[in-house]
């Protein structure tokens, strides 16, 4: 009994000092990528800056061919290494470079013929701008290809919960692409020609710096060709079932950006570029505390421990939302504000989109802790079938409405509430799979964020109501919004017994504080 509880507070440790790394990394990331984001917009211009992002997209969307093989490969890693056989984990890492690289030139070969094809006949570009839109598919690409073989080193990375090499590659990789956009500065050539082409270079950089660490830290990184049918047959048979709900989630972004092309303009990608900027942002909160607790989900499944593994979603789910929260609300309340001091000159319907993704990243952060025992278990078919199959609605249910005539915004409207009918396809999906208990996880997790939601939103609502848009405003709904949000959660959100925990880590701070 000792041993278990020392064990879980080991690991309860080891979790909180993941996270602090992670949280320090997206800290600095997130300020970069804000300020970068400004300064391309600015360099390049609205246009530019939207065909960047739309054009991209055309090879992002055959990340669906990959993404299922790196949730794979983020699974056989982790659940190995909780088993400790270190010859087996030097196979699987192997196997999994070669797969890669298979795939790296499959794409290439792929998106080189029909990506070029419907780049210059279908989608909506200034014919002036054509040149450079191709040399950034092209580019696109490389960039893909080089991301896509380094996913086996950053996967090593996450499961053996090295979150401080993580954290420091991560802000170097931020900091590079800062450099990129001075450069750009310069004006030698092209802007979006050499925007492109610095960032596939900065991609092989940081692919290299991967590639050394894991080798000089890791023994099963050391690659070496082999060819273990059994292995493929089951890293296959997992990525098939997976493609699905990889397949629904590429659509949903990058299908419905170039859809929005098709039907408007590139102003409007621009718009949508710059929402999901503030999405990742915002939602980098989460997936930090995510990456840290994932692995612990993951080694409490293969141990058996699934009351703790069950705990574990509970919690994380629950502070996720609450980090998320303490940050958005602000946000979704002042976005005009908060995007005419950050952009400046602020692209058409950019307010809206902001806004309706903060809400969507809230949905869906609900449902990030649930999929972690999912893959724990490995028999992923009939959730990715039923809930893979409703997310893939959004692209034709997004496709219908605007050939209907609908507004740009309508898609992202169509996504949050398909994002909810699969947060409840997934509880009642894991009640069989694992034993969730579905009534349990409604009263304790969905019913507290509801209310939490409510309360914190109530006091800074009313000011943007009786105040006139003004930075006073923005000043007074900020802090009325942090305060409101931290008193919801405590006396909403924790329990009797996080109460009591809370004022005595509190006590403990005061009393270091009065010592020195």
């Amino acid at each position: 009994m000792i041993y278990i509880m020392s064990a879980t507070s080991e690991n309860n440790k080891r979790i909180a000092k993941n996270t602090l790394f992670l949280y320090v990394r997206m800290l600095l990331i997130m300020g970069v990528t804000l300020y970068t984001s400004r300064v391309v917009l600015q360099v390049l211009g609205v246009e530019d800056f939207g065909i960047y992002n739309v054009v991209g997209g055309i090879v992002a969307l055959f990340s669906m061919f990959t993404g299922s093989l790196t949730s794979a490969i983020n699974r056989f890693l982790t659940v190995e290494l909780g088993n400790g056989n270190q010859q087996r984990l030097a196979i699987i890492f192997s196997t999994s470079v070669n797969i890669q690289l298979l795939l790296s030139v499959i794409i290439c070969v792929f998106v080189e013929l029909a990506g070029v094809w419907f780049l210059n006949n279908r989608m909506n570009i200034p014919a002036e701008r054509l040149y450079a839109a191709n040399w950034v598919l092209h580019t696109s690409i490389l960039t893909f290809m080089t991301n896509l073989i380094s996913v086996p080193y950053n996967a090593a990375i996450i499961a053996h919960e090295r979150m401080k090499a993580f954290a420091y590659v991560s802000v170097l990789d931020v900091f590079l692409k800062l450099g990129v956009v001075y450069f750009l500065f310069l004006d030698l050539y092209d802007g979006l020609v050499v925007y492109s082409v610095l960032l596939f270079i900065e991609a092989m950089v940081i692919r290299f710096i991967y590639g050394a660490y894991c080798k000089r830290h890791f023994e099963e990184c050391s690659y070496r060709f082999v060819y273990d049918k059994v292995l493929l047959k089951e890293m296959a048979g997992m990525a098939g079932w997976n493609f699905i709900g990889v397949t629904s989630g590429v659509l949903r972004d990058q299908g419905v950006n170039i859809l929005l092309n098709l039907f408007f303009n590139p102003v409007v990608n621009a718009a949508r570029a710059i929402s999901v900027q503030v999405g990742i942002a915002v939602n980098s909160f989460a997936n930090n505390f995510f990456t840290a607790l994932n692995p612990q989900i993951m080694k409490s499944y293969v141990i058996g421990d699934k009351s703790y593994m069950i705990r574990l979603v509970f919690l994380g789910t629950r502070f996720a939302y609450y980090l998320l929260l303490l940050l958005s609300l602000p946000i979704l309340l002042e976005a005009e504000t908060i995007l005419s001091l950050w952009l400046q000159s602020v692209p058409e319907y950019t307010t809206c989109f902001v806004r309706l993704t903060l809400i969507f990243v809230l949905s869906e952060s609900i449902s990030q802790p649930l999929v972690t025992p999912m893959f724990a278990t490995g028999k992923i078919r009939n959730y990715q079938i039923i809930v893979g199959g409703i997310h893939m609605l959004i692209f034709p249910l997004s496709y219908l409405a605007l050939y209907c005539g609908a507004f740009p915004e309508i898609p992202l409207y169509i996504t949050i509430v398909i994002s909810q009918l699969c947060l409840f396809s997934r509880l009642l999906l894991l009640r069989k799979m694992i034993g969730l208990p579905m009534m349990e996880y409604l009263r304790k997790v969905y019913n507290n964020i509801l209310s939490v939601s409510i309360v914190a939103s109530l006091l800074p609502s009313a000011v943007c109501y009786f105040f006139p848009v003004s930075f006073l405003r923005l000043f007074l709904v900020s802090g009325i919004s942090l305060v409101s949000t931290i008193f919801a959660v405590y006396r909403i959100g924790c329990s009797g017994e996080e109460r009591v925990l809370i004022r005595q880590k509190i006590a403990c701070l005061k009393y270091k504080i009065i010592r020195k």
